[in-house]
């Protein structure tokens, strides 16, 4: 059906839809990678769980490395099939929910199959029928004129129906190419950020027991990874992500107006920086004796009570598990 020229979708797919769907069904190795990519995003913070019960820190630190590690693996052949930026996520998504339609009658369900069982009463006359009397509709020459203006300009009726240049353009052809190298390392320092920020035992890794912690020389030979410092209290882990962060952000082109997707994928980015208030150092040093010390304030008062409990149970996942707010 998706493949007749003539298929129209009753409600019109998102520029994100439009855009991966095409390269999903276009490339085999896209459809997999992305696949792939997307369901280790799924599980990693419960695989992360499962090796914190069962296993050393060490081995947990090796597992989230390699985790790391095939998740760049995946973001570059992705960046090399498509020559474009990056969106997330990288599959198409659902548009709407059907759990949220409302659910059909039971006489509606089933319009040309006869009742099983017989009405209990006569059937009511019909509403045409019970009143002969309804005077006629006046007629419109003795009906004034309506207004001459109407409650809606026509601009705002007319607007959303107008196709942009995003709606007339390729599925495929949403994003354009990368063109310069600068482009390029924009993009390739935003996808092995992640990679370069977890491969240091920052923090949010290694939790309380990073102390005690030998180090393990990371299997990713990485010099700005190896130059990151291992105790609790360090900022360089932090920052160096947040550096990277910058410099793809300043390094990256700036889309033109009619690039929806590409400006709607940046600001999503732009964000995220936000997550790193949860991270590292500023977590430790300004973000949590804030949040504590809010939830002291409201812990005996009412409603508000409830809402401090489940705070608190909340912070100890962020100080134990590094995918709970990794990049």
């Amino acid at each position: 059906m998706h493949s007749d020229p003539k298929y129209k979708p009753i409600i019109p797919p998102s520029y994100h839809a439009r855009y991966t769907r095409a390269w999903s069904d276009s490339s085999f190795a896209y459809k997999w990678a992305s696949r792939a990519l997307q369901l280790i995003q799924y599980v990693e913070l419960v695989v992360e769980m499962g090796l914190k019960r069962r296993t050393a820190d060490k081995t947990r630190w090796r597992a989230i490395v390699m985790i790391e590690a095939i998740k760049a693996a995946l973001r570059l052949v992705l960046l090399k099939i498509t020559r474009r930026p990056l969106v997330s996520p990288l599959v198409p998504e659902r548009e709407f929910d059907p759990s949220a339609l409302p659910a059909p009658s039971e006489a509606a369900s089933s319009p040309t199959l006869a009742p099983s069982s017989p009405p209990s009463s006569l059937p009511a006359t019909p509403e045409h029928l019970r009143n002969n009397h309804v005077p006629l509709p006046p007629h419109p020459i003795l009906v004034p004129p309506p207004p001459t203006q109407s409650p809606v300009p026509v601009e705002e009726f007319l607007l959303p129906k107008a196709l942009t240049i995003s709606s007339v353009k390729s599925p495929t052809h949403l994003i354009k190419l990368l063109n310069n190298p600068k482009d390029w390392l924009a993009e390739l320092i935003y996808t092995l950020r992640p990679l370069i920020y977890g491969m240091s035992p920052s923090p949010p890794l290694c939790g309380r027991s990073c102390l005690s912690m030998p180090y393990v020389e990371p299997p990713v030979l990485l010099v700005v990874a190896i130059m990151l410092a291992r105790d609790k209290k360090s900022t360089r882990p932090l920052i160096t992500a947040l550096a990277l962060e910058f410099l793809s952000r300043n390094l990256r082109r700036v889309p033109s107006s009619s690039a929806t997707l590409e400006r709607s994928e940046y600001a999503r980015r732009d964000r995220d920086i936000v997550w790193y208030l949860l991270r590292g150092s500023i977590w430790e040093s300004w973000t949590r004796p804030k949040v504590e010390a809010v939830l002291d304030s409201t812990a005996r008062a009412p409603l508000f009570g409830v809402f401090s409990v489940l705070m608190k149970d909340w912070i100890p996942l962020i100080d134990e598990y590094y995918y709970y707010t990794a990049p």
